[in-house]
């Protein structure tokens, strides 16, 4: 199918700011891409060194934002849902893979009886294993939160049930459309939206194995990871699916993409392969991260970002081969940051709870309320989620001025930046009385703590600091005019740009509603 309805100018002027001449231009499929991890800075340098990379072919044809920032909050969900939906949690309702919903149930309660309150679960944890602990990438029901339904019937909960608005692929395909994702989960189901149907090629090579091989513990072994979805782009780029078997004709997705791990992981590791599971790791041993505040990449995360600009420039060339290339919007972007940059800032103190265990005052209300929450498994009782970020959700939710209470008089020794509770969280977020899934309290530290006392890792994601938020952003297309934009812009604006760009009306995206979210300035008209 072709989307003919134009909505985007190429900028045909010598430079960005210089009296430009509106060319239309057909654009028939959008292709997004999540270098998960990248930041703007990472784009800026990387194109800086490498002047004839894919980066930079992309930004000589296109429009990169270098004020990007994810909408609040920065885990890998809600990052992504942003690309996706238009939205943030306010809409979508997803705050973490992990998290908490007053109104489910856990998984084992096949009846949902007794009071609700339960942890959603959608990590790799959630996959069917195989006897030797590999998974089977879909996802066991059983592993699943319930829920009632409509009917009274108590069902388990997929994460595509869990959203609260649609996404750009039920909307595309709505319009007749074919749809196409990879990433690296079974959870990621999240996509299809609630209808459960919206991408029609859907691709999850598991990452991580629960109590199996973790690609993740070096660059290296998750380059071939991500070199499966790469793989599985270049199939349809070509029109086939992403294991390469036949299509129907013109089997060539209107929107489609990826997301790549190895930025993101050469970002976190403290030493690459530190286990030695990755037995082709040319890297074992050397150090990942950043050398320095200016954000100079270690050689395990400049083989990460190396890897990845390949990959980019392997799916320009599918594209051009294809003869579609100028016909296709071509999207790079992120669905978080990582943070520190700066390795001198690394602060692992330890899990936020224990934190509060051990202060002197650890027998008090609050603090009781925090260690109830954070021990709760399975049941009503509360959550305790952190990173470089910390979500509260309490069982007795009277409880919260209290607990911030608590929390603000102690935040020297528990780290805290910020502490949003009552009037100053609901300023950000939905109300935590009346909405299941938005934490009481939200914990922000301070610059580069991350609440761990892990060695593994050197970095994360999750929280509102500029590390975590300010994301790498290039819309390209080879009849753009290169461009740099430095207003403020936010990652949610990539979706209702992308149906504009094809000829759908950006409103038919809940989320463009509910929040009021506009298309990126200085591409439409």
């Amino acid at each position: 199918m072709r989307f003919r309805k134009t909505a985007l100018s190429l900028f045909v002027g010598l430079a960005f700011g210089a009296t430009a001449t509106a060319q239309a231009a057909d654009i028939d499929h959008a292709l997004l891409i999540s270098v998960d991890g990248l930041h703007a800075l990472d784009v800026e340098r990387y194109i800086e060194s490498h002047p004839n990379s894919a980066f930079a072919e992309l930004a000589k044809h296109g429009t990169t934002y270098t004020n990007a920032r994810t909408p609040s909050n920065s885990d890998s969900f809600p990052g992504l849902l942003a690309l996706v939906t238009g939205g943030s949690p306010i809409s979508h309702g997803m705050f973490y893979d992990v998290s908490y919903d007053r109104t489910l149930f856990d998984p084992t309660n096949t009846s949902c009886s007794g009071r609700a309150g339960n942890t959603i679960v959608f990590d790799e944890s959630i996959d069917k294993y195989s006897s030797a602990n590999v998974s089977l990438n879909v996802i066991d029901p059983a592993r699943l939160p319930r829920a009632l339904d409509r009917q009274g019937n108590c069902e388990p909960v997929y994460p595509h049930n869990a959203m609260k608005t649609n996404t750009i692929f039920e909307v595309v395909k709505a319009a007749g459309g074919r749809t196409a994702w990879a990433d690296k989960h079974p959870a990621y189901d999240i996509v299809n939206g609630p209808s459960g149907k919206g991408v029609d090629d859907l691709y999850t090579p598991e990452i991580t194995n629960v109590n199996g091989f973790d690609a993740t513990v070096s660059v290296v072994c998750t380059v071939e990871n991500d070199q499966k979805k790469v793989a599985a782009i270049i199939n349809e780029i070509h029109g086939l699916k992403h294991d390469g078997s036949r299509e129907r004709e013109n089997g060539i997705p209107t929107i489609f993409g990826m997301n790549f791990q190895a930025v993101s992981v050469g970002q976190k590791l403290a030493y690459d392969n530190s286990d030695g599971s990755c037995t082709q790791s040319t890297l074992t041993g050397k150090a990942g991260g950043y050398i320095d505040g200016a954000g100079t990449p270690t050689e395990v995360l400049a083989y990460g970002l190396q890897k990845t600009d390949e990959a980019l420039g392997s799916m320009i060339n599918a594209l051009k081969q294809q003869g579609i290339y100028e016909s296709t919007l071509f999207i790079v972007s992120a669905k978080h940051g990582q943070s520190p940059i700066n390795p001198v800032k690394v602060n692992k103190p330890g899990h936020f709870a224990d934190l509060v265990a051990a202060l002197p005052t650890a027998s008090s209300p609050a603090a009781q309320a925090i260690a109830s929450a954070a021990a709760c498994s399975t049941g009503p009782c509360g959550f305790v989620q952190d990173d470089d970020i910390a979500l509260i959700w309490l069982q007795d939710q009277s409880q919260t001025q209290m607990v911030a209470d608590y929390l603000n008089t102690n935040s020297k020794a528990l780290f805290i930046d910020e502490v949003l509770a009552g009037d100053e969280l609901k300023l950000k977020f939905n109300n935590p009385a009346t909405d299941s899934r938005t934490p009481d309290i939200i914990v922000q530290p301070q610059y580069g703590t991350i609440y761990t006392g892990s060695g593994k890792k050197n970095a994360e994601h999750g929280g509102f600091s500029f590390g975590d938020t300010n994301v790498g952003l290039i819309v390209s297309n080879p009849r753009f005019a290169q461009s740099i934009i430095k207003t403020p812009v936010v990652t949610s604006e990539v979706a209702p740009t992308i149906l504009q760009a094809l000829g759908i009306d950006p409103h038919a995206l809940h989320s463009v509603q509910i929040e009021h979210t506009e298309v990126l300035p200085g591409l439409s008209h």
